[in-house]
């Protein structure tokens, strides 16, 4: 059954000092999703959200709510709360008064209030933690209490502002998983904000992928990695070789000098194109296996897998592979026909997919790291 949409913002615009933050917006977010809006920093998600919330006031456009519009209606009237990085948790008061703050403003009855913070603080595993003061908290257990708080007041909407961004990388995954958890409990609606590609794709119902005030892409997390719109959203999720090629018929392209079989169609005859390969993707065999061969130029262990910059023709592609090279080497590539996503061009083509200047920054890197060994070894 399709969820009813809780909130809709139309033809939302949004300057500060002159500048246009928020571009003719528009997004509809339904009821139980959880919504991550992710881009780079300066793209309009956190405006997003404090539109949202009540904290800033578009130059134009509506945002309605269960459908009903509330520009006009402030911030504690709104079904809404916030979780920002810095979890503004109350230094005097425990957890369980941090937690019981809103509902005491609220003037629900003593009774309610016990019921719901322990509740709220089994929900978030730190019923032990009742009495603490906030200040003897670690920075995970100090989310949860935020968590615990802004949900204690059942609000419809939760909005979290890139709240994991003070975290330890172990402490930040199980927080993650934490947070879906508890969406999925409450059925809440949560629209969280991120420049974490990784921690929106393992989170989220949805993602709004926004660059310069627009929306670039929406989907799951699965179609904004497997099937990016263009160039921009192709190179923020995840690493991409982003390719120029031409579309000689449905199904048929060709790049880097030789044509390939592909799975789209619906582009024009001779279209130019930009084509998507994740590095992932590309199978390593011997040169004359391979239908494109080139020189290994780094490598680089990631752990699960090598990552190797790769020189063809000039143009520098990035491979992951389970089986290492060694700079130099000359090695096949292999693309097989569901490898290869054809994109439109766009305003973004040309700007992103060679990995020219991460190569030349490994290598410099590498050279100075080199160079500072050999001068402490002269010392």
């Amino acid at each position: 059954m399709e969820k009813d949409t809780i909130i809709s913002l139309k033809n939302i615009t949004v300057s500060f000092d002159g500048e246009e933050v928020l571009k003719n917006f528009n997004l509809n977010i339904r009821d139980g999703e959880f919504v991550t809006l992710l881009g780079p920093s300066g793209c309009g998600k956190t405006t997003t959200l404090r539109v949202i919330g009540g904290f800033v006031q578009p130059d134009s456009g509506d945002l309605f709510f269960n459908g009903q519009r509330i520009n006009d209606l402030p911030p504690h009237k709104r079904q809404v709360n916030t979780i920002f990085q810095r979890y503004a948790l109350f230094p005097h008061l425990n957890v369980y008064e941090n937690v019981a703050f809103g509902m005491r403003v609220q003037k629900k009855p003593h009774k309610e209030i016990d019921a719901r913070v322990h509740e709220m603080l089994r929900m978030v595993n730190l019923e032990g933690f009742i009495h603490r003061n906030v200040n003897a908290l670690s920075g995970g257990q100090q989310q949860r209490v935020a968590i615990a708080r802004a949900l204690a007041n059942r609000p419809k909407v939760l909005l979290l502002d890139e709240p994991l961004g003070a975290l330890d990388l172990k402490l930040r995954k199980d927080m993650q998983n934490e947070l879906k958890n508890i969406q999925q409990q409450t059925g809440i609606t949560f629209i969280f904000v991120t420049h974490d590609q990784e921690e929106a794709l393992s989170m989220s119902d949805t993602v709004v992928v926004m660059d310069k005030g627009q929306i670039q892409q929406i989907g799951t997390p699965q179609d904004i990695y497997n099937e990016p719109t263009n160039a921009f959203v192709a190179d923020f999720i995840g690493e991409s070789n982003i390719v120029d090629g031409i579309m000689h018929n449905d199904y048929l392209v060709e790049f880097a000098g030789r044509k390939f079989d592909c799975l789209d169609s619906g582009f024009g005859r001779r279209e130019p194109v930009d084509v998507v390969i994740r590095p992932e993707d590309i199978k390593v065999v011997p040169p004359m296996a391979g239908h494109i061969s080139g020189i290994v130029t780094s490598v680089t262990f990631k752990g699960v897998h090598y990552e190797m910059i790769v020189d063809v023709d000039g143009f520098k592609w990035m491979i992951q592979s389970t089986e290492s090279q060694q700079p130099g080497d000359e090695i096949g590539m292999v693309l097989e026909p569901n490898d290869i996503h054809i994109m439109k061009k766009s305003a973004y083509s040309g700007e992103v997919g060679d990995y020219s200047a991460f190569s030349d920054e490994m290598y410099e890197e590498q050279h100075a790291a080199e160079n500072q060994e050999d001068t402490g070894v002269a010392q």
